[in-house]
C-alpha cells in the first residue's frame, strides 16, 4: 500500500523537503512512498525545489484509511481534518508532542534540533542509506531555513554537522551563502498580499481552551514590511473573526538584527502584553529583541502564562 508523506498546513521549506526526503528514505527501504503537501508552497521553497531539480509534491488533503508518514508536526490541528482516520506508520518531528493518536505502534523519531530535516538526515546515516545529491541539497536548505542561518536559538550542533555533511553530498562549497540567497528570496515581499504573507507560515494552536494563530515572516530587514502593517492587521482581524481565534500573533523577524516585531490581534491585548512584557504601540505592534523562534520563545511562554 502507498505511504503518503505529509507535513503541516501552510507548508514551509522544512515541511516540504522533509516530506520529499522521507519519501526517498522509505523508497530506499523498499516501500511505495509519495510526498504530498497540504497547501501552496512559498517563494523560498519554490527557489529550493528549482535549484535542486526536485519535483513539487502533489496536494492531497484527504487521507482517511491511507497509510501516512508525518513530518514536522504532531499537532492534529495542523494536519488534514481526517488525519485521525488515517493509518499513521511513521513520524519525524522536532516540535513538542501534539495530540495525534495512532492505531498501532509506529516508527517514531523525535529530537530537539532546529529542523526536521536534521532528524531525517540522522535516520539516513543510522541506516547507512545513501542520500541522493538533489535531496541532500534540499535538506541542507531546509535546515538553514528553519534555523534562520543558525541564528535561531533552536540551532544545535546536530544541525551544523548535518549541513556540513549534506553540503559535501550536494556539492555546495558555501552553504551559508546559499542560505543568504534563500533569505533574499524570502524577503522579496513587494508583490505579496497581506493574505499571502500571513499564511506563508501560519500555525494554529489550542492553549488552555483558547484558539491561537501564530504566524512568522523572516526578512533581512523588518522595515521591509512597514508599509504592509495596516493591511496585515486588517487581515489578522478578518481571520480572527472568521475562524473564531482568541488571539492571532504575527512575528516579523529581522534576521540581521536578531529580533522580531510582534503584531497582536486579540480579545485581550493586555494579557498578551503581560505575557511577553511588552507595550504595543498604536499599530498593535511591539519590538522584542532576541525573538527568533515561535516554537521555543513564543509557544512555551503562552502555554505557561495563558490562563
Amino acid at each position: 500500500m502507498t505511504i503518503y508523506v505529509t507535513g503541516h498546513k501552510s507548508p514551509d521549506t522544512d515541511t516540504i523537503i522533509s516530506s520529499i526526503a522521507t519519501a526517498s528514505l522509505l523508497q530506499n527501504k523498499g516501500m511505495d512512498a509519495i510526498p504530498v503537501k497540504q497547501g501552496e508552497i512559498n517563494p523560498e521553497t519554490k527557489f529550493v525545489l528549482e535549484k535542486f531539480n526536485l519535483d513539487t509534491p502533489i496536494t492531497k488533503t484527504e487521507l482517511k484509511d491511507q497509510d501516512v508518514a508525518i513530518v514536522d508536526t504532531t499537532d492534529a490541528e495542523q494536519l488534514p481534518d481526517d488525519i485521525n482516520d488515517a493509518n499513521i506508520v511513521f513520524i519525524a518531528d522536532h516540535h513538542k508532542l501534539g495530540g495525534l493518536k495512532t492505531k498501532t505502534p509506529i516508527e517514531f523519531y523525535g529530537q530537539p534540533v532546529g529542523s526536521s530535516a536534521t532528524i531525517i538526515y540522522n535516520i539516513f546515516k543510522m541506516e547507512n542509506i545513501e542520500i541522493n545529491k538533489s535531496v541532500a541539497g534540499g535538506m541542507l536548505c531546509a535546515i538553514l531555513s528553519d534555523t534562520v542561518l543558525f541564528k535561531s536559538p533552536t540551532t544545535t550542533d546536530f544541525d551544523k554537522k548535518a549541513v556540513e555533511a549534506l553540503s559535501k553530498i550536494a556539492g555546495i562549497e558555501k552553504p551559508l551563502d546559499l542560505g543568504f540567497e534563500m533569505l533574499k528570496v524570502k524577503s522579496s515581499i513587494e508583490n505579496d498580499t497581506a493574505h499571502d504573507l500571513l499564511n506563508r507560515d501560519f500555525k494554529e494552536f489550542s492553549i488552555n481552551g483558547k484558539k491561537f494563530g501564530i504566524a512568522q515572516i523572516e526578512l533581512i530587514d523588518a522595515s521591509m514590511a512597514e508599509s504592509k502593517k495596516p493591511a496585515l492587521l486588517e487581515e489578522m482581524k478578518k481571520v480572527q473573526q472568521e475562524k473564531s481565534f482568541n488571539t492571532i500573533l504575527l512575528l516579523i523577524t529581522d534576521v540581521m538584527k536578531e529580533g522580531s516585531e510582534m503584531l497582536v490581534v486579540s480579545d485581550n491585548i493586555t494579557e498578551i502584553e503581560k505575557v511577553f512584557n511588552i507595550q504595543c504601540n498604536e499599530t498593535n505592534c511591539a519590538w522584542i529583541d532576541g525573538m527568533m523562534s515561535r516554537k521555543k520563545q513564543v509557544l512555551p511562554v503562552l502555554e505557561k502564562k495563558i490562563s
